[in-house]
């Protein structure tokens, strides 16, 4: 049975309006009443409904956290950079995983709106832009955290992602590659189509003939990889890339599984393998992964405070911070 302020008051003795004083204002309110109410909170264990309490004063405690998959370590260590900076300034986050799926991301983003969190961090999935400027109307702030908001239209934080694929490709060219292969998808996701764009500049500008073909998956996680593995593997040995750039580590490290079990292949003397993101995993596996890293926590941090200082002044311009 779910236990009401009015039981409280029934049970103590004393009206409604009583209990709320003892709640909110306690040196508004007799000893005598405070001892009765106290007993009866007691007795009956009554909790209150704080959610309430700030929706009716026209503020709350939470930030709404939406990532794009849980599933990879990465953003991980972003939501914990972004809590650690709500703990500092007494915010709890509210979590969700999209799992790359826009109607469970809507979801989310949905109940975010019925609850009236302060504000919304958003690592998206697909185009979310009806999504972003919906809870803008309802005076809620949102800002995309690993997605960079090319329009400007509302504050990001992110990493260079085209500068982090030219990177990864200058790497390998400098170690002597010559036929690079760029592994990853679904290429709708922002980062991965920067990342790819990145590799192709910098093959286009590396003054040598650098081939440089596109593997696609289906998806971002260590399975994608293992599958992508096996179908370079199937190729003649004159046919397969003597390089690859994987999306990210998960990918990366599928790959390596897929290529180096039973000693098929050696990594990187056959064929190197580059990573991105730098997860804890990447220097843990067999071969410890050449990696780009992203500084997640700092990521999280800069959205929380950036929405924060969008709730304070709804007037400020859009920001868009890009970590090298």
């Amino acid at each position: 049975m779910v236990v009401r302020i009015r039981d409280v008051a029934q049970l103590a003795g004393v009206s409604v309006g009583t209990v709320s004083n003892v709640l909110n204002r306690p040196d508004e309110v007799s000893s005598d009443s405070v001892e009765r109410v106290s007993r009866a909170i007691d007795e009956l264990g009554y909790v209150r409904n704080d959610a309430a309490r700030q929706l009716r004063a026209g503020i709350s405690t939470t930030v709404g956290f939406v990532v794009l998959n849980s599933q990879n370590p990465f953003y991980n260590d972003v939501v914990r950079g972004a809590q650690d900076e709500a703990a500092a300034h007494g915010i709890a986050i509210l979590y969700g995983d999209a799992d790359e799926d826009v109607a469970r991301q809507k979801l989310y983003l949905d109940l975010f709106q019925q609850q009236q969190v302060r504000g919304v961090l958003l690592a998206p999935y697909g185009d979310v832009l009806a999504d972003l400027r919906r809870l803008r109307r309802s005076g809620i702030a949102t800002v995309l955290v690993d997605r960079f908001s090319a329009d400007s239209e509302f504050s990001s934080v992110s990493l260079d992602s085209v500068a982090g694929g030219r990177l990864a490709m200058e790497h390998l060219i400098e170690t002597g590659r010559r036929r690079v292969a760029f592994v990853g998808g679904p290429f709708q996701l922002r980062q991965v189509s920067d990342r790819l764009a990145g590799a192709r500049v910098a093959a286009e500008d590396a003054g040598v003939p650098i081939d440089l073909e596109v593997v696609p998956t289906e998806g971002m996680l260590l399975e994608d990889g293992l599958a992508a593995g096996e179908r370079i593997l199937a190729r003649p040995k004159r046919q397969r890339p003597d390089a690859l750039i994987a999306a990210n580590d998960l990918i990366a490290i599928g790959l390596m599984q897929s290529l180096t079990v039973d000693g098929r292949l050696l990594v990187p003397h056959e064929m190197a393998l580059i990573g991105f993101d730098d997860i804890p995993f990447a220097a843990a596996a067999a071969v410890p992964l050449t990696s780009i890293r992203q500084p997640g926590r700092q990521i999280g941090r800069t959205a929380l405070r950036t929405v924060l200082e969008e709730v304070e002044d709804p007037t400020s311009l859009p920001r868009q911070t890009v970590f090298p």
